[in-house]
């Protein structure tokens, strides 16, 4: 058998088991231990997974157990008591409002005597999902009671004495700093990113369409199971075949502009790069002072500059006509009334144009340090075997440089399919299609129809699906790339 190379000895080192073992091992780790921590502990240990903080007593940890004891209680009060917002309750009830079910009309009930109010589900949805990520702070205070009895435990059997709670505070500003300053950012996380996404991932199994909500006007909306999913692909109902009409186009566009804007801001930020960092050109600082420009200029500006350039009253169109080359003004972004055939390739032309102008800059003032520190030697080497320099660029200069950017190329990729201002901005999608209520215009992306659907048709529930089909889309197209890309298989090498 022949032996293995280095290079093959890194590469079968660096691999690591499947995602979904490693997920398996972690859950059979995690039941064991905890296994493990009720069987070997203390009674106190064994309390604490019924009372939090009874092993802290046990230990005569009086501080740290009031804490967790206080928790649990408030806990407790939390889930029982169900304080009420808006007549909408939290704790267990707001649990049992998550069938989405409620009151549709309005008046006396003399039965209680109390004035009845429609409910409102989106409420029930989002007081729901906040009991739920109160429950699971909850769990994870309960694990962290547990294990701190039962650290104290071995600190016993090793003949020390349990951690005091002075000392784990002075823990946390040294070798527990970590936690202190992560902990604030992860419940920040919680509450301004994750539930908000979980919020509106729930909405694409919902019937929230605003439209329908006013044809009988309530504020309730129910679940609906996969239905927008299969109105999305199969077409079913009026409103299912105008969204299926539009959304397999859209996509296809997506990936088309995702896959120019990427590679031309990318390739022409390399050869920008090479041309001004060549020996023996002058005025390198200029050159990338004036590109540095578009930089230093906010986006939106230089994009509502663009579009009022473009325009049919704007100084080209203009220009051209007074020369005679034009009799009327070119729809450059697609803004006619009267939308010609050629309007949709020229207004997708003059975007991906604009975008280098905009792109081609980052990349090269990126590529400019990296092509600083290429090893002369491979050059060198190079001449010596008669290479041309068209060939070591090929062999040498572009290979190092995909090498080292190609996390920035694939989160370039994965932006520009999510870009909402370039396309927003200049064409707002145009130019339009005329037919049906749900249509996406020519130069729409995923995310600008997306902005249509939830901002202008008030369909809630049909911008979440495409909301999680764009997730979906980019996520498996940056982990695919990045995990097989040479920058993650071989971080510490290049040859």
């Amino acid at each position: 058998m022949p032996a293995m190379t280095a290079k093959q000895g890194n590469v079968a080192k660096n691999k690591k088991p499947n995602i979904f073992v490693r997920m398996g091992t972690s859950i059979k780790d995690f039941f064991v231990n905890f296994g493990k921590r009720f069987v070997d502990g203390s009674i106190g240990t064994k309390l604490s997974h019924f009372i939090l903080g009874a092993g802290n007593f046990y230990h005569k940890q009086w501080i740290k157990g009031s804490i967790y004891l206080i928790l649990q209680i408030l806990f407790v009060l939390f889930m029982v008591l169900c304080p009420e917002v808006n007549n909408t309750p939290y704790g267990y009830k707001a649990l049992i409002n998550l069938r989405l079910t409620g009151n549709e009309t309005q008046g006396f009930d003399p039965a209680t005597g109390k004035i009845l109010q429609p409910d409102d589900s989106k409420l029930f949805l989002l007081f729901g999902l906040i009991t739920i990520a109160v429950i699971v702070l909850y769990i994870i205070i309960w694990l962290s009671a547990i294990k701190s009895s039962y650290k104290a435990d071995q600190d016993v059997k090793k003949g020390l004495k349990p951690t005091t709670f002075k000392q784990d505070c002075q823990a946390l500003l040294d070798s527990r700093f970590h936690i202190l300053m992560l902990t604030p950012t992860c419940l920040a996380a919680l509450v301004f990113s994750l539930l908000p996404t979980i919020f509106m991932i729930c909405m694409a199994f919902t019937t929230y369409n605003v439209l329908e909500m006013n044809a009988v006007p309530t504020t309730l909306f129910h679940w609906n199971g996969f239905n927008n999913f299969a109105y999305m692909f199969t077409g079913q109902s009026r409103l299912g075949a105008e969204i299926k009409a539009r959304f397999f186009p859209v996509l296809g566009w997506t990936f088309i502009w995702a896959i120019l804007a990427t590679f031309t801001c990318y390739f022409g930020g390399i050869l920008l790069a090479i041309l001004i960092n060549k020996k023996g050109i002058k005025g390198k600082k200029i050159f990338r002072t004036i590109f540095i420009l578009t930089i230093a200029i906010p986006q939106f500006i230089s994009l509502l500059a663009m579009r009022n350039l473009l325009s049919d009253n704007g100084p080209v169109n203009k220009i051209l006509m007074d020369w005679g080359w034009i009799d009327s003004p070119i729809a450059f972004l697609g803004n006619h009334a009267q939308v010609s055939p050629q309007d949709p390739y020229v207004a997708k032309l003059m975007v991906v144009l604009i975008n280098m102008w905009l792109g081609i800059p980052y990349t090269m003032l990126m590529t400019s340090g990296i092509l600083m520190n290429i090893p002369s030697d491979l050059y060198e080497a190079g001449r010596v075997d008669g290479a041309s320099n068209f060939k070591m660029f090929f062999k040498i200069t572009l290979p190092y440089v995909i090498f080292i950017t190609t996390p920035y190329l694939i989160s370039s990729f994965v932006g520009n399919i999510n870009s909402f201002n370039t396309i927003f901005l200049l064409t707002g999608g145009g130019p339009s299609v005329t037919t049906g209520s749900y249509v996406a215009g020519e130069t729409d992306l995923l995310v600008t129809w997306l902005y249509k659907l939830t901002i202008d048709n008030g369909d809630y529930n049909t911008g979440a699906v495409i909301g999680i089909l764009t997730f979906a889309i980019t996520a498996t197209i940056t982990l695919f790339t990045y995990r097989r890309s040479k920058a993650y298989n071989e971080e510490d090498t290049f040859q």
